[in-house]
Parts: C-alpha cells; sequence; structure tokens
C-alpha cells in the first residue's frame, strides 16, 4: 500500500519523523508541509508500472511548482509538463533541460513560444489551427523547426468529481476536436518550420478508473497512424496525466494496475515512446496545510473553529466544492461539529462545513490534509495576506523550501513613482 508520509506516534501527528508541533515552532502558521519520501514512493510506482516500455514520466508543474520540488523529481528522473513561460523558467532553474520540457496549454503567447523554442523545448503541443501558424511564424523568424505534437480532444465521457476538472470530452477548450486532426496533419505538411513528431491526449483530473481510456485510446492510436501514414516522424505518444488520489475517507487511489495495463498495451502496438504527465498523483498526499485555531465561535446554533489559513491559501474547498480531510496535530479528547473557516473577508471561506472533529481549543494545531497539489500554486494574496512558508521534510530533518511572504512583498512591485504618459 502507498504512504502517505504522516502518522501518528505517541498521540502526535508527524511528517515522516518530524513532529508537525516543532515545524509550527520553527516557522509558524500557516505553512505547506511536504514529505519527499512520499513524492518519491509515487514516481517509483508510476514508473516501475511502465518498466519494458520505452516512457518518460514529464511532471505537470501546475500542480506543485516550488523549486525544491522540481528539483527532487529532476533527481528521480523526471522530466517536466508546462503551460506557461513562467514555469519554463522555473523548470530551468531547478535544472531542467530544455529537452526535458513538453509546453502545452491552450493560450500560448508569441513571447512564450520563443522563449520555448530558444530553450530548445522536447515538444509543444498544438491546441488549434491558429496556435500551429503562429508556431510555424515563429519559429521560421528564429530560422529553427519547431518539434511539435498534437493535442487530440478524443471526445469522450468522463467522469471527474467537478466540472472543472474535465479536458477530455466534446466541447471544452482543450486540444484539436477529434474530426479536425486529419486536416491539421495535413496543414503540417505545408508549413516549413514545424515537425510533427508526437501526438498525444489529456482526459482530465482526478480519473478513478481506466474507462475512459478504453474510449480514448482507439481514437488517440487512430490519429497516430494516419500521422504516420502521411509521412511524418512521430516519436512519442503522450496520454497526459489525471490519476486519481483519494480526498475522502471512502476514496481509493487509481487503479494504477489497469490503468498501466491498458496504456502498455496500446504504447507496446505502437512502438513509440510513451509521455505520461501526472501531476496530483506524484505530488498531492505529500502535502497537508498546517494551520493554527484562532478561536472557537458559536452563531446560530452553530459552531465554527476559526484558523489562521484562509482561502487565499487553500482556495480548492471554495472553488470547486472539494473535500480535504482535517486531522488535529495532537490528540484531543471529544467531539465538535463545527465549519472550519478562515480569516478571509467572504462567505467562501471555509475548509470544511459541519465536520466532526475533536473539541479542540484556540492554540491547537490542524493539519489540511492532501494538499501538495493545487494548494500553494493557486495561492493568492487576497485580502493583503502573504502568502504561507513552504517546507520540505525528508526522513528526520526539515528545511523551509519557500520562505513566509513578509508585508513588504505585498507592495514591493508598487513603490516605484506614478510616470504618467499620454497616448
Amino acid at each position: 500500500m502507498p504512504t502517505t508520509g504522516f502518522t501518528t506516534i505517541n498521540g502526535v501527528l508527524h511528517a515522516d519523523q518530524v513532529p508537525l508541533p516543532a515545524i509550527a515552532a520553527a516557522v509558524g502558521t500557516p505553512a505547506y508541509v511536504y514529505c519527499a519520501n512520499t513524492v518519491r514512493d509515487r514516481f517509483r510506482r508510476l514508473d516501475d508500472a511502465f518498466a519494458g516500455v520505452p516512457h518518460h514520466i514529464h511532471f505537470a508543474v501546475k500542480a506543485n511548482s516550488n523549486l525544491h520540488m522540481l528539483s527532487l523529481l529532476r533527481a528521480l528522473g523526471a522530466g517536466v509538463d508546462i503551460v506557461s513561460g513562467g514555469e519554463l523558467f522555473r523548470a530551468l532553474e531547478a535544472g531542467f533541460g530544455g529537452r526535458d520540457v513538453v509546453f502545452s496549454g491552450v493560450g500560448k503567447t508569441v513571447a512564450e513560444i520563443e522563449q520555448a523554442l530558444r530553450a530548445g523545448v522536447a515538444l509543444i503541443n498544438v491546441e488549434s489551427e491558429a496556435e500551429l501558424v503562429a508556431i510555424d511564424h515563429v519559429a521560421g523568424g528564429l530560422g529553427l523547426t519547431a518539434p511539435i505534437a498534437i493535442r487530440v480532444n478524443p471526445e469522450v465521457t468522463v467522469e471527474t468529481p467537478h466540472a472543472y476538472i474535465k479536458t477530455g470530452e466534446k466541447g471544452q477548450k482543450f486540444g484539436i476536436p477529434r474530426d479536425d486532426v486529419a486536416r491539421l496533419i495535413a496543414m503540417i505538411a505545408t508549413l516549413p518550420h514545424v515537425e510533427l513528431r508526437g501526438l498525444g491526449m489529456h482526459l482530465g483530473s482526478q480519473i478513478s478508473n481506466a474507462d475512459p481510456l478504453r474510449d480514448a485510446l482507439p481514437r488517440l492510436l487512430a490519429a497516430i497512424a494516419h500521422a504516420r501514414a502521411e509521412g511524418h516522424p512521430v516519436t512519442y505518444m503522450d496520454v497526459g496525466g489525471g490519476l486519481s488520489v483519494p480526498y475522502e475517507p471512502n476514496e481509493t487511489s487509481a487503479d494504477l494496475d489497469d490503468y498501466a495495463r491498458l496504456v502498455r498495451a496500446a504504447a507496446l502496438e505502437t512502438g513509440l515512446t510513451l509521455l505520461l504527465e501526472p501531476g496530483r498523483y506524484l505530488v498531492a498526499e505529500s502535502g497537508v496545510l498546517l494551520t493554527e485555531v484562532l478561536y472557537r465561535k458559536h452563531a446560530a446554533g452553530k459552531d465554527f473553529v476559526v484558523t489562521d489559513a484562509g482561502m487565499n491559501d487553500l482556495i480548492r474547498p471554495a472553488l470547486y466544492q472539494a473535500y480535504h480531510a482535517i486531522e488535529v496535530v495532537r490528540h484531543t479528547a471529544g467531539a465538535l461539529t463545527a465549519d472550519v473557516v478562515g480569516p478571509i473577508c467572504e462567505s467562501g471561506d471555509f475548509f470544511a462545513k459541519a465536520r466532526v472533529l475533536p473539541d479542540v481549543q484556540a492554540g491547537a494545531l490542524l493539519a489540511i490534509r492532501t494538499a501538495g497539489a493545487y494548494g500553494f500554486t493557486m495561492a493568492s494574496n487576497y485580502n493583503s495576506r502573504p502568502r504561507p512558508v513552504e517546507v520540505l521534510v525528508d526522513g528526520e530533518r526539515f528545511a523551509v523550501a519557500g520562505a513566509r511572504e513578509q508585508f513588504d512583498d505585498l507592495v514591493r512591485l508598487e513603490r516605484a513613482p506614478l510616470h504618467w504618459r499620454t497616448a
């Protein structure tokens, strides 16, 4: 069974061998705490599942873009999947080379395309005809040939916990509609500064079973066969990411064996190098958001637990109505049913509604679980709140991986005097 890195020892929740109260005492709260060994475990499980098949794992940087997290994954042999010029900058800062990078996303700017080509990325995933023309134009201006892949929208039904994390259904903004793929393949042959080296897809996030793959893979394979028949030097087959992780108590992890069995068979059929783009699967369970209880409040027959973390620190419950398990860091007796809320001036600022908890009081520490993905990367300065510190734990040791923002950071880019211009 996979481990999460968080265990209770003598009534105290630990990250690996480090008690969470020690981390809170050293760096304060709110704090994101990540366990390096959990990331290593998930990477090795996924890598082992595709042993014997030429493959490469490209971590989806949008899930967790901390430089030290990226460096950890690079040391394991990962590449990266990026969706912006800023993520490319981060990847290069973390030591990745251009050849380690796949550039996805529906709205790449001309500047980002140029940045990617100058960096020598392995692939730029094309998601529209207009983008294809732009890539050809930018590559021509640089005197380069752009390595591209077509992101196919297989248009299959995908069951996910929230509509916002579906990307492979008909009518989504992502990818090339499958009926348009052949036309785009023909168009590529007329453009002198692009070379089609791969085709791929991404169905969405939190996909718990392989059923959508059973429908989508034949459509991707058909597109690959057509591209190769037209003489394109296709090298890569990209199946994206989306493997689910458990958030709620009754949920289980994705069936990795079933997933790997389907994808392995398809990859071996093509003889191409398989690209995998996990994000959440590798890092979500590695992290918690550590927060302190500020107050207990009773109003209109309800109990509230008010914490020093808010929706600006972890927006998933407000944005996706997402469930996150919440644990008391130090054993506390009794029981309480309460809304766990933050200090933000919004009714949507909550982490749990009517949640049964131990009878916590002000000063208690809570760990909001499964926060290693889409936690800090979606954090903001709303209500002029500095973003939290990030901590990396490795066995018996821990270190600050991202310093807590200070008030001065909030206004640093606004301090320059106004220099008025006229049109």
